[in-house]
């Protein structure tokens, strides 16, 4: 949906650039477009960090369980 927004006004831009729109009007496309490319990071940023923190937590989790499985075989050994 981002994505289309942006193509769609990436295309807009160029058509205003291409056509000699007075500057004012091409100026105003490329702000609006700068400003929704930032919007798209910031949630590929969001998105990525999710995903770190899902594997930091899968990797406590199998930390976790490989402590418990060799506590277990120390006892045993006692």
């Amino acid at each position: 949906m981002l994505n289309d927004e942006i193509c769609r006004l990436r295309e807009k831009l160029n058509d205003s650039i291409l056509n000699q729109n007075d500057y004012k009007i091409t100026y105003q496309i490329s702000v609006e477009l700068d400003e929704l490319i930032a919007q798209y990071y910031s949630t590929q940023v969001k998105v990525v960090t999710k995903c770190e923190q899902g594997k930091e937590t899968k990797k406590i989790i199998k930390q976790t369980t490989t402590n418990k499985k060799r506590l277990k075989q120390e006892a045993v050994m006692k």
